[in-house]
């Protein structure tokens, strides 16, 4: 049984992550850069000279780690639970290497009904751990697909806004393609989500799917790597907000086929969606610019 008190309670403290331009690298390969070629723009990530990083980065730096898995007393069943929504705020651009120290918090517990589960609303915030400068925020939305049922009329969920972004009905802006590897789960999970979903081709067949996944966090950094360069002429830090919800999953080696609809001079709605099998992968996305 799920301990609603102590999952609302819950405080990673602050976390010191150290990182280097390795990371930033490693990172980059997980996301998919280079899949397709290794250009000027994808070596903008790739070599240390003049490297910069997307913003997308925040999302795994001074991580709380496997932190449902780690606190059994909670109670939630970590095995059913699926990652539902990503948005990242830039305060200040991340660098290729540094010191941040991260706190992640939880900022509500909505129960969907015994069938459906539950969903728990997190909030990261990243600074910069020489100077407290604020750098990123990080608001994620996991859906626990075993824990829902639990509110009553003495122990209510909370109301969580979902992120409802919808695209016009119109012909897109523009269409991005973007090829994953085949070994793109197993790169991204070195970032620190070490999940057996993403590997062990077992443990995926248990959870309902053919093979392992790839991470929906890849998913969003791909995305987010294609809309820089179609939109931001391969500028990361002019970034200020990306977000969008994972709508279905995808498998290593597939398409991406991401759908653009500039909203404004520094807004872009999209989606994406694997055209091998013709299934939305993310919904609702927006990314924002300076």
């Amino acid at each position: 049984m799920m301990d609603l008190a102590r999952l609302r309670a819950y405080d990673s403290g602050e976390i010191l992550h150290r990182y280097t331009a390795k990371d930033s690298i490693l990172y980059a390969l997980g996301i998919g850069v280079g899949a397709a070629s290794i250009d000027d723009h994808a070596l903008t990530y790739l070599f240390e000279p003049g490297m910069q990083v997307l913003p997308t980065l925040a999302s795994v730096l001074a991580t709380a780690g496997n932190w449902m898995q780690d606190r059994p007393e909670l109670g939630i069943r970590w095995q059913q639970a699926l990652h539902g929504s990503e948005r990242v705020i830039v305060h200040r651009p991340l660098r290729a290497a540094g010191a941040l120290l991260g706190r992640t918090l939880v900022l509500g517990v909505a129960d969907k009904g015994a069938e459906k589960g539950a969903v728990v609303a997190l909030a990261k915030t990243l600074h910069d751990a020489h100077t407290g400068e604020l750098l990123a925020t990080c608001e994620r939305q996991l859906f626990l697909r075993g824990n829902g049922g639990f509110s009553s009329a003495q122990q209510p969920g909370d109301a969580i806004l979902g992120l409802s972004r919808e695209p016009p009905t119109t012909a897109p802006s523009h269409v991005l393609e973007l090829p994953t590897r085949h070994d793109q789960a197993l790169i991204y999970r070195l970032m620190g989500d070490m999940n057996p979903l993403h590997a062990d081709p077992g443990f995926a067949q248990r959870a309902g799917y053919p093979r392992p996944i790839l991470h929906g966090l890849s998913t969003l950094g791909g995305a987010c790597h294609a809309l820089v360069s179609c939109y931001c002429g391969d500028e990361a830090s002019r970034v200020s907000e990306i977000h969008a919800r994972f709508s279905g999953p995808v498998f290593p080696g597939e398409t991406i086929r991401v759908h653009c609809w500039q909203a404004g001079p520094t807004e872009t709605l999209f989606e994406a969606m694997v055209p091998e099998r013709q299934a939305r992968v993310l919904r609702h996305g927006v990314m924002r610019w300076v």
